[in-house]
């Protein structure tokens, strides 16, 4: 990470007086899961709080008492009744379904297949599954496969993160952002993870003593 923070430090003085009140990047990478794993874990994540996602997944993983996480094949072998049982809505269980589906049709390639894979490879691939968006596919390549050059412009946290970071009145526009952006490359997740930092200090501020 040293390499990447000397880079950004010098792409901005405000970004590089940031980065040294934040201290160390510490990005983490989820290097025993699979893009299959990780994609079914960031539906049922989907706009629910995180304590109720997380019960609704251990429900969910205790269904199969015998893996550390449901096979594809044992989910497509599981009806719809006792995965709504576990509280996913109708919506999630397909899309948890067509995650299944295509992860034993190898649309979802394994680890190792996925390392060998391109960003915008892997996002064709993977945004063409009923639920999986352009975003979910840029938070797995951050967090499970530790792909340091992504920059998910329409993520809110990011656009804040640099609204706080540069006293704008209002966040850039993805478009705007993916510009600014450029100067970043090589380490746009880096930039990512301290942005996010940063709008996770404005949270703080705002609240009540």
């Amino acid at each position: 990470m040293r390499a990447a923070t000397t880079h950004l430090k010098s792409t901005c003085p405000r970004f590089a007086a940031h980065i040294q009140r934040v201290g160390p990047c510490r990005l983490s990478t989820e290097r025993d899961r699979d893009p299959y794993e990780a994609l079914v874990r960031a539906i049922a994540f989907q706009q629910l709080h995180g304590n109720a996602a997380r019960a609704i997944l251990a429900r969910f993983v205790a269904l199969y008492p015998d893996v550390p996480f449901p096979t594809p094949a044992q989910v497509l072998s599981t009806d719809d009744a006792t995965m709504r049982a576990c509280g996913f809505s109708a919506n999630k269980t397909l899309a948890i379904r067509d995650i299944a589906t295509k992860a034993a049709e190898g649309v979802v390639p394994t680890r190792r297949a996925a390392m060998r894979l391109s960003d915008a490879a892997l996002i064709e691939r993977l945004t063409s599954i009923r639920g999986v968006g352009r975003w979910t596919v840029e938070m797995l390549l951050i967090s499970t496969l530790g792909r340091k050059d992504i920059l998910p412009v329409d993520d809110f946290g990011v656009r804040e993160g640099y609204r706080l970071l540069y006293e704008l009145d209002a966040q850039p526009k993805p478009r705007d952002l993916a510009a600014i952006g450029e100067a970043w490359a090589p380490w746009r997740s880096v930039a990512t993870w301290y942005l996010w930092r940063a709008a996770d200090q404005g949270k703080a501020i705002k609240q009540p003593e």
